[in-house]
């Protein structure tokens, strides 16, 4: 088999016949296509044909030692990807995860074969088109949703966005992955702000900065209790400074509407970004706020970091926003609608590029309308 003329050899144990035969010359075939680089279009369909006889005929360990064999070819047709997929057995995964290129039909073919642990391999892949992203997000497996979270060759709009931020509400691991994304906005993330990391709650806060955002149900409740916000201060103040959490929670239900479970999450939050939602939605400034916090955070140098944190947080999200927050935590409102282009986050102006002129900005503007558009639509 090492020979120049490997058809020779394969001619002969052709001519031999026998089963054994058959697992020699398949494995044999496969071993000597690998090794070519650059393989001409007439070899490769005439080492397709011979294949395709071969596979079907030989026994089960030889087609996965010669699937296996025949993966690490350099060059694959769609026809030969789908005859490794077919045969090569526990090896799946990897071939799918690892191979250099993979052609849309065969991708497609494995997924639609409903293999869960092969798609999540295939939402790993750096070069899915839309076809094969189409088709993962309609398989509902946690597995296939955290590949294609942690997957930043795509960046997520449309139904890919819609589709990761619904599942990060019910899924820790996406949520986090999410979270760690540059390219994802993170207030897409607030219906599972309670399941997260202290930096990721406040990647989270931070996202409402200076942001417009729709109409929170919950607004006109808050306005009619802002009349009380000195008393709500001076009650919140006592209670943390007496450590009498339990009535902080029963509080929180009564002003806020939130479940006495999540209530009992914020009462008891060490970190205060919960609160801070809370205080801030309520009309709080940063001197009536942070009065507040000073007494329900712990007193270490981490906490008096998290203090200067939140102490720009007062500055930058807008009570509007806050209590937008709240209104997701109860449910009222379609995140999504974040996506829209009047809801985007702030994005300040870079110093290390001129300042883009009035007709460029107005240009800008017009070519991304229709694309977040449809993203939403998508979502």
């Amino acid at each position: 088999m090492n020979g120049t003329k490997p058809q020779e050899t394969f001619q002969l144990l052709i001519e031999t016949g026998g089963i054994d035969r058959t697992n020699t010359l398949l494995c044999a075939a496969c071993a000597a296509f690998a090794r070519r680089d650059k393989p001409l279009p007439a070899e490769i369909e005439q080492f397709t044909a011979l294949v395709r006889r071969l596979f079907p005929a030989a026994q089960p360990h030889a087609r996965a030692a010669a699937a296996a064999t025949l993966s690490r070819a350099a060059a694959l047709s769609p026809e030969l990807e789908i005859l490794v997929a077919a045969h090569i057995g526990e090896g799946m995964e990897e071939f799918l995860e690892r191979a250099n290129t993979l052609s849309q039909a065969t991708m497609l073919d494995v997924i639609g074969a409903g293999d869960v642990a092969a798609s999540a391999a295939i939402a790993r892949r750096h070069d899915l088109t839309t076809p094969v992203l189409s088709a993962l997000l309609q398989i509902n497996s946690r597995a296939i949703y955290r590949a294609l979270a942690a997957n930043t060759s795509i960046t997520p709009r449309g139904a890919h966005l819609g589709a990761l931020a619904r599942s990060a509400q019910v899924d820790h691991e996406v949520a986090v992955s999410l979270a760690a994304r540059e390219d994802f906005d993170t207030a897409l993330l607030a219906p599972a702000f309670f399941d997260l990391a202290e930096d990721d709650r406040l990647r989270i806060i931070s996202a409402f900065a200076q942001r417009n955002t729709p109409h929170a149900p919950i607004k006109k409740t808050l306005e009619q209790l802002s009349v009380a916000t000195d008393e709500l201060t001076r009650a919140l103040t006592k209670l943390f400074a007496e450590d009498r959490r339990p009535e902080v929670s029963r509080l929180m239900h009564q002003i806020t509407g939130l479940d006495e479970a999540r209530c009992n999450q914020i009462a008891h939050d060490g970190s205060g970004a919960a609160l801070f939602v809370v205080v801030r939605a309520f009309g709080c400034d940063v001197y009536d706020g942070l009065k507040v916090m000073v007494h329900a955070a712990p007193h270490d140098v981490d906490g008096s970091r998290l203090l200067g944190t939140f102490a720009k947080l007062f500055k930058t999200v807008s009570t509007d926003a806050a209590a937008y927050l709240l209104s997701v935590w109860r449910g009222e409102v379609n995140l999504l609608e974040l996506a829209r282009p009047e809801y985007l986050p702030f994005q300040p102006e870079s110093r290390r590029t001129p300042a883009a002129t009035g007709t460029e900005r107005r240009s800008d503007s017009e070519s991304a309308v229709p694309e977040r558009a449809g993203a939403q639509n998508a979502g």
